[in-house]
């Protein structure tokens, strides 16, 4: 293994690791999971309702996750789906006032954490650091796509 990758793949798993528990043990005090708190935010984000299919696109999970927790979240009245037809189907969730107060809380949590995570870095570090990330995961998600070249 090169150390380039090496070092770059304990990074992000350290991260990310580091990252699920925070947000775990925010999400336990609505008795919901931690991936919910990027539910949230996203919702949040489109106060005139996301679909599942954007939620899914957005957050990088699949529709039975969101499904599932779209349900878990319903019935803990943080968020509603208000159907653009009759049944079901084709509707937008939305943030109940609950919902927003909830997401808001996480929001303000996020950046509890993410300041002191970040407190070694420049401004211009900070930007580079980010877009760097930003263009890790779009190459990795064409790879992911299209395989890897032989």
């Amino acid at each position: 293994m090169n150390d380039r990758f090496g070092r770059f793949a304990f990074a992000i798993s350290e991260i990310s690791r580091y990252w699920h528990k925070l947000a775990a043990d925010e999400m336990e005090k609505y008795g919901l999971k931690g991936p919910c708190s990027v539910y949230l935010l996203l919702i949040l984000n489109y106060p005139e309702g996301i679909t599942a299919s954007m939620l899914c696109e957005k957050s990088g999970k699949d529709k039975s996750d969101i499904s599932r927790a779209m349900a878990i979240m319903e019935k803990k009245g943080l968020v509603i789906k208000e159907s653009i037809y009759q049944n079901r189907y084709g509707g937008v969730f939305k943030l109940t006032e609950e919902g927003k107060t909830a997401a808001e809380h996480v929001r303000r949590r996020t950046r509890k954490a993410t300041e002191p995570a970040g407190k070694d870095l420049t401004e211009e570090n900070r930007k580079i650091f980010y877009e760097g990330l930003e263009s890790i995961a779009a190459n990795l998600k064409e790879l992911c796509k299209d395989g890897l070249p032989e």
